[in-house]
């Protein structure tokens, strides 16, 4: 029940992002307009986190997902029957305020109850749910693609799969009540020293923006560097996708080659956690950031080349390796830096910067796509992920400076 919901949205996710700039662009939107649209999936997660606080604090993990899942459900099916791209931007703006929903509960809980010996393997393991959606999503987005000839099947497919998740919900067994169970048996839970409540933390006790305030120093130095991090993994899912349009691809050649992508990061999560608790978080930090900075700088120059093509699978392949070793880094940074007296208003406070660097950045290509080109827009979002690299290389040691226990 921690990670199952999780898979299911991502799977639905999986299938229906790759495909929103080619929905909305056979819906009339140009290249740089269809990357606006495709965007408004991050920027409904950044807004989304404080409201899910706020949810999460009135009604509980549970009832907060069923409410995000029945959301998340009516802008599928919103987007699936949009007359304009007006109301196809709006329902793709709701699905990203749920998700922030469903990633703000899941990370306070396994803040609380992860001991901090395998704390970046619990975690990597729920980027990694979210990951194998990734993966399996597009490669269904092809196969129903080849079936129903249409973009809108995929839409149906999440809408499938959004029911399902929420009849899960309802009636499986809760997490968050079990936990707190078992923290009234004396015995049930080795003692770390680490303040463990029945409940969530709450942002409602202290307030996102004063808890900004009073963690500034964190949040404006190892924060900036998790936004830029935040900022190339979701510029990697629009540019992707345009990049193969502007190439001359077709819809199912695009999703076959972003889930090859997914496939290498989907196999890369777990490992991406072993070397966190094991060696550090530094060292699955910086590699990722260098590859992925990397990765788009040299995509930036093949755009006009004739092997444009391979060389698209290729750098595809590199993104894929540089977010897969990646994983769960977000999360178990903010769980190592968040206060333990107040954790989940850090998180809120912390995923709320990491989101707007995922925000931002889509937006940022897509403006200097409209203005100048694609490949200035990929070197753009690359000299950011150099930047994120430098960031980390400096900041990680001194906020985060020892190798965990075990």
């Amino acid at each position: 029940m921690v990670y199952l919901p999780t898979l299911l949205f991502s799977l639905g996710e999986g299938a229906v992002v790759p495909l929103i700039p080619v929905i909305a662009a056979n819906r009339g939107a140009t290249l740089a307009s269809a990357g606006l649209i495709a965007s408004a999936l991050v920027v409904g997660q950044l807004c989304g986190n404080i409201p899910a606080g706020w949810l999460v604090a009135k009604v509980g993990e549970r009832y907060t997902m069923v409410i995000a899942g029945a959301l998340s459900l009516i802008g599928v099916i919103a987007g699936a029957l949009a007359p304009s791209l007006v109301v196809f931007t709006i329902a793709v703006f709701v699905v990203g305020m749920s998700a922030a929903a469903f990633g703000l509960a899941r990370h306070a809980f396994m803040t609380t109850r992860v001991p901090l010996k395998f704390r970046a393997r619990a975690l990597s393991l729920l980027g990694g749910s979210f990951r194998a959606g990734m993966f399996v999503g597009p490669f269904l987005a092809a196969a129903l693609l080849a079936l129903f000839h249409t973009e809108n099947a995929t839409l149906w497919f999440f809408a499938v799969l959004l029911v399902a998740l929420i009849l899960l919900v309802l009636f499986g067994p809760d997490p968050e009540a079990q936990a707190a169970a078992a923290d009234r048996e004396p015995d049930a839970v080795e003692d770390t020293g680490e303040a463990v409540s029945g409940s969530i933390p709450t942002i409602e006790r202290a307030g996102v923006f004063r808890t900004m305030w009073r963690n500034r120093g964190v949040l404006g130095r190892l924060g900036l560097a998790a936004a830029s991090l935040s900022a190339v993994r979701s510029a990697r899912q629009v540019v992707l996708p345009l990049w193969g349009v502007s190439i001359g691809l077709d819809a199912s050649s695009i999703a076959l080659v972003v889930g090859v992508s997914g496939a290498i990061d989907f196999a890369l999560f777990y490992a991406s956690g072993q070397v966190m608790d094991r060696f550090g978080r530094l060292w699955a930090a910086l590699p990722a950031m260098v590859l992925m900075g990397a990765g788009f700088l040299v995509l930036s120059l093949t755009h006009d080349a004739s092997t444009n093509v391979l060389w698209f699978g290729m750098i595809a392949a590199v993104l894929g390796v540089g977010n897969g070793l990646s994983s769960g880094i977000l999360l178990t940074l903010g769980a190592d830096v968040a206060p333990q007296s107040e954790p989940a208003a850090f998180l809120g406070s912390w995923r709320t910067l990491t989101d707007a660097g995922g925000a931002i950045a889509p937006l940022l290509f897509s403006g200097i796509a409209a203005i100048s080109s694609l490949a200035i827009g990929a070197a753009v979002i690359g000299g950011i992920g150099v930047l994120g690299a430098v960031g980390f290389l400096r900041w990680i040691p001194r906020f985060v400076p020892r190798r965990p226990a075990g």
